[in-house]
């Protein structure tokens, strides 16, 4: 009888192999290429720096500032050391090292700490430093998106402006807005975070975030409630903010104002002529468990408008707060005597200090 032969199985790979097809594996990924290509540039660049005297040992600035940009936290430091290690490899084939070598060594070295330093830094978000800030601002740009007026019906017209202190597109001050899904009520709240500018900023993002999720999905008269809630279950150091919130329904002009210890919204009567203002207080958001706000009701009637606003348009380390809305009072009546139109930004712009964040939101009926 003929013996059967059991197939035969493929030769496991060796150790050595094994690695050789992890390291392929890792070089075909997007990140591998790019690491790839960058020890490809910077051999290249030492090889010109070695045969050409006029090529400065300072060129290999540009694999090291082109990585930090590209680079994630894992490959970056080691790109960081394969770069040194070049350097001191050039530097062996020197005959002698003058001060101008010297000087080029030395910045390079200290330029090659920063950049593991700002490594280490980012190693908390886990994505290379351009990706990482195309990220952030991807989200600030989403999240900032729902503080855009929906359109409105006709006869209405609504218009917020922002602005920050230092001029950054990050502030603690925003501005959220929703409109019903039958289209008859605008809900818009104007939110002021503790501190200003950048160091609020993430507290902010994160604020305006929910702020868009409790604002269409609760009744008016539970929505500063809920986001009182959300602010102590966060437990932040200045964890504390004010708010105001507008509930407006769209057919009528009946509203409902909600405060959280901000400053207080002004009304104009076109009837009347002039601008009052509409005093309410509340405690402020993020303090205080169960805390109630206190409502104040009226209506906009054809001509009329509101004025909702942050503390960095009425309040100055030198001046009351209560000086403060008599000047945008009577800057209103000035700049808003024309027409409406373009009236926020122009308010904003001549109102407050450029120290402090400052937001404003508009609403008309014509």
């Amino acid at each position: 009888m003929t013996a059967l032969r059991e197939p035969l199985r493929p030769a496991r790979p060796t150790g050595t192999r094994r690695a050789w097809n992890g390291l392929l594996r890792r070089a075909s990924r997007p990140e591998g290429r790019t690491t790839t290509g960058l020890v490809i540039g910077t051999l290249l660049i030492a090889g010109l720096i070695d045969r050409f005297d006029v090529v400065p040992l300072s060129a290999l600035v540009v694999p090291l500032l082109v990585g930090s940009l590209l680079l994630g936290p894992r490959q970056l430091p080691w790109f960081v050391v394969f770069v040194l290690v070049v350097l001191m490899l050039l530097l062996t084939t020197r005959p002698h090292l003058d001060a101008r070598t010297v000087g080029a060594v030395t910045i390079l070295f200290l330029l090659s700490f920063i950049i593991l330093l700002t490594s280490f830094r980012r190693s908390r978000l886990g994505v290379a430093g351009a990706l990482g800030e195309s990220m952030l601002v991807d989200l600030r740009d989403r999240i900032l998106s729902q503080g855009g007026i929906p359109p409105l019906p006709a006869g209405w017209y609504a218009e917020s402006a922002l602005r920050s202190s230092g001029g950054t597109p990050f502030a603690g001050d925003f501005i959220v807005a929703a409109k019903s899904r039958a289209g008859d009520r605008l809900d818009v709240v104007v939110v002021d975070v503790s501190g200003k500018g950048e160091q609020a900023g993430t507290r902010a993002l994160l604020l305006s975030g929910a702020c868009g999720g409790l604002l269409t999905s609760l009744p008016s008269a539970e929505f500063l409630r809920a986001s009182n809630d959300y602010l102590l279950r966060q437990e932040w150091e200045e964890g504390f903010a004010t708010a105001v919130h507008l509930s407006l329904d769209l057919v009528s002009g009946a509203f409902q104002l909600h405060s959280a210890g901000h400053p207080p919204a002004v009304h104009f009567a076109a009837g009347a002529g002039r601008w009052s203002v509409l005093d309410i207080e509340g405690p402020v958001l993020g303090l205080i468990e169960d805390a109630e706000f206190p409502v104040v009701e009226g209506v906009l009637r054809p001509g009329d408008a509101l004025l909702l606003y942050t503390d960095g348009l009425v309040e100055t380390p030198r001046r009351d707060i209560s000086l403060g809305i008599d000047r945008l009072l009577g800057q209103a009546e000035r700049l808003l005597r024309g027409g409406f139109e373009g009236g926020a930004a122009r308010l904003v712009d001549a109102v407050g200090s450029d120290n402090d964040d400052r937001a404003l939101l508009l609403v008309h009926r014509a």
